[in-house]
């Protein structure tokens, strides 16, 4: 099994930033693609970034990019999502996602945080 610990999230004001963290931990052996989710209050959950091990492959939303930057520590088993330029549709509450398979991870990863709420102002 894998754990996820994500921790960062909070209250800002539009336009303002927030990193977001997540530690793996279990059976994070070999290679494996991490990234994040959000669902926003009456929605459906959403892909917003994902990142291979060998930082070869990056994905985002298109609503996200240019706004947010995702990126990973594999020595300490941690990834980041460094969200800028905030605006209140960024609302959500966001998962950590892991799955030791690239494509699976932007779909229908194995592996989830409990989720961390963002919640952004006007």
């Amino acid at each position: 099994q894998v754990q996820l610990v994500e921790s960062g999230g909070g209250l800002v004001q539009a336009g303002g930033s927030v990193r977001l963290s997540c530690a793996a931990s279990g059976r994070t052996f070999g290679s494996y693609a991490m990234g994040w989710f959000r669902q926003a209050p009456g929605k459906e959950r959403e892909f917003v970034a994902a990142i291979t091990w060998s930082r070869d492959s990056i994905y985002y939303r298109d609503s996200v990019k240019g706004r947010f930057t995702i990126f990973r520590d594999n020595a300490k088993n941690t990834v980041h999502l460094q969200m800028n330029s905030l605006k209140p549709e960024d609302t959500a509450v966001y998962y950590c996602v892991l799955d030791q398979v690239d494509t699976f991870v932007r779909v229908s990863p194995r592996y989830w945080g409990q989720g961390t709420q963002v919640t952004v102002s006007s």
